[in-house]
């Protein structure tokens, strides 16, 4: 189903803006039992990137509404939540008013093999880099250029993800994850206030660090660091935690920090399943 400003159709109008521009933001959610996963956390980060490009809020009980509608008879799949800045004429300047565009939809949930999360996954390096821009930096912008064309860079089933690198060579996130290593006791993961997605799944193992007493670092992180780390993960809100088996030439244990949060993911996602 897919609604568009609380209407079932399939279009919305050619001059929109997040058709024009990429002027807008949207939101990844997993449906578990009928029920969206970390909604309240979904809904707070588009909210905050709604703030950061200035378009005007949603009203919250009508998104809410909206949602529940989609939903109906849904038990297991993905909820999608574009917020554009509405239409508008040729040109960057915003039209006054501002009439932002809604759109929900609802889709199957990808089959991903049960294996990856027990037995890890395979990765690579990109060679598309991200460039640096700390006012779109953290948020869920619909400018997604830079990931399109590093995933077009591998089409070999025995890869499942690629980690992209920002122009000055740290590597900060993967295609379409966040990714922590393990070095020692200490988890750690990369600063994401250059470039990157501040994902949901990123901040929910971070907690979860935190109730588990592990001690938690971001930081700059280069492939030298990734080379000498005990333990490798990628995560995100719909494929969970991932351990990673391999990168390139080098291999990984599944090890106990990556199991255990994992564990704790599990806990949190029973816990947050509301709408």
């Amino acid at each position: 189903m897919y609604l568009v400003n609380g209407q079932i159709k399939h279009e919305i109008a050619i001059t929109d803006r997040g058709f024009s521009y990429g002027d807008g933001l949207f939101e990844t959610i997993e449906i578990d039992h009928g029920i969206p996963v970390f909604f309240y956390r979904h809904l707070k980060r588009l909210t905050a990137g709604c703030q950061r490009l200035r378009i005007p809020l949603f009203e919250t009980d009508q998104l809410i509404a909206e949602v529940k509608q989609a939903l109906q008879g849904v038990e297991q799949g993905v909820l999608k939540i574009i917020i554009t800045r509405g239409s508008g004429g040729r040109g960057y300047r915003q039209p006054d008013p501002v009439m932002p565009t809604r759109v929900i939809s609802v889709h199957p949930f990808p089959g991903y093999p049960a294996d990856f999360q027990t037995q890890g996954i395979s990765l690579t390096y990109c060679e598309t880099r991200l460039g640096l821009n700390p006012a779109l930096a953290g948020i869920k912008h619909l400018n997604r250029l830079e990931q399109v064309l590093a995933r077009a860079e591998w089409n070999s089933d025995a890869i499942h993800e690629g980690l992209m690198q920002d122009i000055q060579g740290h590597v900060i996130e993967g295609t379409m994850s966040n990714f922590f290593l393990v070095k020692g006791n200490r988890l750690i993961t990369s600063f994401i206030d250059q470039c990157g997605v501040a994902g949901i799944m990123r901040s929910v193992v971070m907690e979860c660090a935190d109730e588990l007493d592990m001690a938690l670092s971001e930081q700059w992180i280069d492939k030298t660091d990734l080379l000498e780390a005990d333990e490798l993960f990628v995560c995100n809100s719909l494929i969970k935690i991932w351990p990673v088996s391999k990168l390139e030439n080098r291999f990984y244990p599944v090890g106990p920090v990556t199991l255990a949060i994992s564990r704790r993911v599990d806990i949190k996602r029973s816990r947050e399943k509301n709408l």
